[in-house]
């Protein structure tokens, strides 16, 4: 991808969630500051939050197992959220879904915000929680989501194996957006991250202006 001055840019601390509505034409380039990123995302239409991102079609109409440049994202409406046009890493999870509040206290511990304030452990399932009630979503508008920069392959015994080493700092992947999408995402662990400590990588999301046409 060329360089593009952005429109807007942010740091998305470890543990954390975002939300915003991109529009159509739009360009998101995502870096992973630290190397061992995890940037979790679900996609909806924002005028008809009924339209949502679909995993499974995505991966059987593309027969991939991955994501990587030159995969689009599909609706389960089966039209295009956004086209992957840049990535510098190769592999990019849609299978191994979401950490939860009992899955995060198990592993590292339970840190409530009123005891730890920024320290705490927030999982990846109530982080989506937070960012969809602001637009009157809920629980049951939850779906399989997107893993960036985070890798699960898949051995001959059927076992998925997570790589820890996947992603290095400075990684990114460019995203362009084929339709108004709202998308929302969460900084929280990899739900196979075996790591001993509660990991807090920074990712940096940006806004990167321009248009450009559509994925085939």
């Amino acid at each position: 991808m060329p360089d593009i001055s952005p429109q807007y840019e942010t740091v998305l601390e470890g543990g954390k969630h975002w939300s915003y509505t991109a529009r159509r034409g739009s360009l998101l380039r995502l870096v992973d500051r630290e190397g061992g990123a995890n940037l979790a995302m679900l996609f909806y239409n924002p005028h008809n939050p009924l339209e949502r991102y679909n995993a499974p079609d995505t991966l059987k109409c593309q027969h991939t197992f991955k994501l990587t440049r030159g995969h689009c994202l599909y609706s389960d409406m089966g039209r295009i959220f956004c086209s992957i046009v840049g990535d510098t890493l190769g592999w990019h999870d849609t299978v191994a879904g979401n950490t939860t509040k009992a899955m995060v206290a198990a592993r590292w511990g339970q840190k409530t915000y009123q005891d730890h304030r920024n320290d705490w452990t927030q999982n990846g399932h109530d982080a989506f929680l937070v960012e969809a009630g602001k637009y009157g979503l809920g629980r049951r508008d939850l779906a399989a989501n997107v893993n960036w920069f985070s890798k699960v392959a898949v051995a001959e015994d059927g076992t998925m194996i997570f790589d820890a080493a996947h992603s290095s700092a400075g990684s990114s992947v460019d995203l362009r957006f084929e339709m108004d999408t709202l998308v929302l995402m969460h900084s929280c662990p990899h739900p196979m991250n075996p790591t001993a400590e509660y990991p807090r990588k920074t990712r940096g999301p940006g806004i990167p202006s321009g248009r450009s046409g559509r994925c085939g």
